[in-house]
């Protein structure tokens, strides 16, 4: 009886295995282009509430701030803020806040 309970259990570890695809994580990655010249990559996943940017060829993780409407982050001497109507302002390296766009891929 101890055999066909093992086989059992493996057949149907096997099948939970093969049946037990993850959904790949939901992400956005976004591309920005600044007044200044500025150009940064910035990711957001759906379980976490930070913003990871490339920035200057370095990556920077920033922390959700409080703010009172759109989103804040910051961390590492970086700032970015996205507004409730999409207006994106970033402010890094002592330099002063500057507007931001995000840069359209063309289709394919």
């Amino acid at each position: 009886m101890g055999r066909h309970k093992a086989i059992v259990l493996a057949i149907t570890m096997l099948t939970v295995g093969m049946f037990d695809t993850r959904q790949a994580d939901a992400q956005t990655f976004k591309t920005y282009r600044c007044a200044d010249g500025t150009q940064f990559i910035a990711g957001f996943y759906d379980y976490d509430k930070r913003a990871f940017l490339q920035i200057d060829g370095e990556p920077v993780t920033l922390a959700k701030r409080l703010t009172l409407s759109g989103a804040r982050y910051s961390g590492a001497g970086v700032t970015l803020r996205i507004g409730k109507s999409g207006a994106t302002t970033v402010k890094h390296l002592k330099r002063p806040v500057t507007a931001c766009t995000v840069v359209e891929k063309p289709p394919i």
